[in-house]
């Protein structure tokens, strides 16, 4: 039992019994100096209310993460009172999510694009549906902009086993590497992607259109690029690896 606890007991032993401090802390095994000890650590509250606050705006972090947020922002404790803070206010992460009865669907679907060396994402792009033609008008979108891949790695999805985005990798010297049947740990990195995507971004928001799917999805994309803090990459953000100067900013 803490000395915390003891403290509280031998309190209410003095408040309902009537008995000395020192009687009190004797049947509690308490030490009557450990009693009578002020903490003279300075007071926490600006701290627990900018996690509270972190919490409440980025709603899938745990205590790791918010902990590289805080020293971001200047606080210079340890990551060990950041966890402890973390759970006196109760913000565990809830891993199995509440069954309801009326679940709403995401009826377009998204095509997700993510840097296996940098984990950038230069794409998330909604529609009600995909042809071989879409896939290469945003492949080739995307390659002006940052540069063609040696490989790209696809599942079987109609889309990417069309003749038109084969063509285009084939124009383009880009080997399109197919994960196998039923093996979805083929594409490990956008397995994880999504999975990420699925939590902070579709199950935190209501869809009110294609228009609001594509600018709500627009602003995460940003987020998971240029802020986020991501484990693999030394909790940086992709965007610093991407640049070679370590800026934290979109390369020109």
């Amino acid at each position: 039992m803490k000395p915390v606890r003891k403290r509280k007991l031998a309190d209410e032993m003095r408040t309902e019994w009537g008995v000395s401090i020192r009687r009190a802390c004797r049947v509690v095994e308490l030490d009557t100096s450990t009693y009578h000890y002020k903490s003279r650590r300075p007071g926490q509250a600006p701290l627990e209310a900018r996690i509270r606050e972190i919490c409440q705006t980025r709603v899938r972090y745990g205590y790791r993460r918010v902990h590289i947020q805080l020293r971001r922002e200047g606080w210079s404790h340890g990551q060990n009172k950041t966890r402890r803070i973390y759970r006196e206010l109760g913000l565990q992460l809830r891993n199995k999510t509440p069954k309801r009865r009326v679940k709403a669907k995401l009826r377009e679907r998204v095509l997700t694009i993510v840097d296996t060396f940098s984990r950038f994402s230069p794409a998330l792009e909604p529609r009600l549906g995909f042809r071989g033609a879409d896939v290469v008008e945003i492949l080739e979108r995307v390659g002006r902009e940052l540069g063609f891949p040696a490989t790209i790695r696809v599942d079987l999805g109609t889309e990417f086993v069309s003749r038109d985005l084969d063509l285009w990798a084939y124009q383009r010297g880009v080997t399109l590497d197919f994960s196998r049947p039923g093996k979805p740990t083929d594409n490990a990195f956008i397995e994880a992607f999504n999975s990420r995507f699925r939590a902070e971004c579709l199950n935190a928001h209501w869809f009110l259109s294609l228009a609001d799917t594509k600018e709500k999805m627009e602003d995460w994309r940003k987020y998971y690029n240029e802020e986020r803090p991501h484990g693999a990459i030394g909790n940086k953000p992709p965007i610093m690896l991407l640049n070679h100067d370590g800026a934290a900013s979109r390369p020109a």
